[in-house]
């Protein structure tokens, strides 16, 4: 079996980190692994795949000298804007984990579970979708499917892991804070989040949408294909470490029933049913976290619309809402598509 070379960037990152771990799970056919960084983690070693590696500054000299086929991008905007390029004019294929390169016309935005046959018309670049995005995508596809959809409704509860590690301490740091009876001055957020909800992801639009809204409401008609889905969206930060949680309200083009729904989801790749309110079963953060799987539960009809449904969707956002999809990409291209890997132009 051939052996690629893969290289992470933005390596000592929270999802770079994550990249490592998914990556040693996956034990994917690499012959060798380029770890790379800014300048301030350069030099600093990483144990990973049972041995040490140097983290290389991420400099177009430094990518020049390294053979790479697959390059995982976690290493935000402006970064990807600057380097990817590079990377796919070397020969690599980058998988972006950014909002750099999503809703660019010559960029696929790829879900595994959901389209990948757009990756075939890559140009060097493969899109990774904003992490709230991706569970949607894996839970409304097969929706989509079967049914047609005519309007999207997304209510986000998203984990503070999903603003980095200074909004991981912002919450650990204000609960200890507040025990204590003491003031915390947030390092990410406006507000505190501890003993909080913000109703407030990324910036602001002049439309009074958030930036993130936006996000998933391009996005999902990018994924599916479709610019007739009405799609509108509240993003809210809670109080939670690690796992987004969604309320996800859909309105169909065509008639539905609660068996054909379950039906749909349980032929869905990467999607868990917990659906048994009698004995209290639903999904929850605390049970995504650390799992790769898209997780749905409170399924129920919307008798307010001629053809709809309500549910709720969880799942571990800097796995699967990140690290894990772009490794998933990369493992398709692998296994299913190898000439994709070297087809970059």
């Amino acid at each position: 079996m051939k052996k690629y070379n893969v290289a992470v960037v933005g390596a000592t990152g929270m999802v770079g980190s994550k990249f490592l771990e998914v990556l040693t799970e996956k034990n994917l056919p690499v012959e060798n692994y380029y770890l790379f960084a800014s300048s301030k983690s350069a030099g600093k070693e990483i144990d990973f795949m049972g041995k040490k590696h140097v983290v290389i500054e991420l400099t177009e000299e430094n990518v020049k000298k390294q053979p790479v086929d697959i390059a995982l991008f976690s290493a935000g905007g402006g970064t990807s804007a600057k380097f990817a390029p590079v990377f796919a004019a070397h020969g690599a294929v980058v998988i972006d984990n950014s909002s750099q390169w999503r809703m660019d016309k010559n960029v696929p935005l790829v879900v595994p579970e959901v389209n990948p046959q757009d990756i075939a018309w890559h140009n060097g670049i493969i899109a990774n979708p904003n992490c709230s995005t991706i569970q949607a995508m894996v839970a409304l596809k097969p929706l989509y499917d079967k049914y047609g959809i005519k309007r999207i409704v997304y209510s986000t509860y998203q984990a503070v892991s999903g603003a980095g590690v200074a909004g991981y301490n912002d919450l650990l740091e204000g609960l200890k804070a507040f025990v204590a009876g003491k003031e915390y001055k947030t390092q990410k957020f406006p507000y505190q989040i501890a003993n909080n909800c913000l109703p407030h992801i990324d910036v602001f639009s002049d439309g009074g949408y958030t930036k993130e809204e936006i996000k998933m409401m391009n996005e999902t008609k990018k994924i599916l294909g479709d610019n007739s889905i009405k799609v509108t969206a509240t993003t809210v930060r809670v109080p939670v470490l690690n796992s987004h949680s969604e309320s996800i309200n859909v309105e169909f083009n065509s008639p539905c029933t609660l068996e054909g729904i379950y039906e749909a989801f349980r032929g869905q790749k990467g999607l868990v049913i917990m659906d048994d309110v009698a004995n209290n079963v639903y999904p929850m953060p605390i049970l995504a976290t650390g799992h790769d799987e898209v997780y749905v539960g409170r399924i129920r009809l919307d008798d307010t619309v001629e053809s709809g449904c309500n549910i709720w969707c969880v799942a571990d956002n800097i796995r699967k809402g990140a690290a894990s999809n772009a490794v998933q990409i990369a493992e398709y291209m692998i296994n299913e598509a190898p000439q994709l890997i070297h087809g970059a132009k």
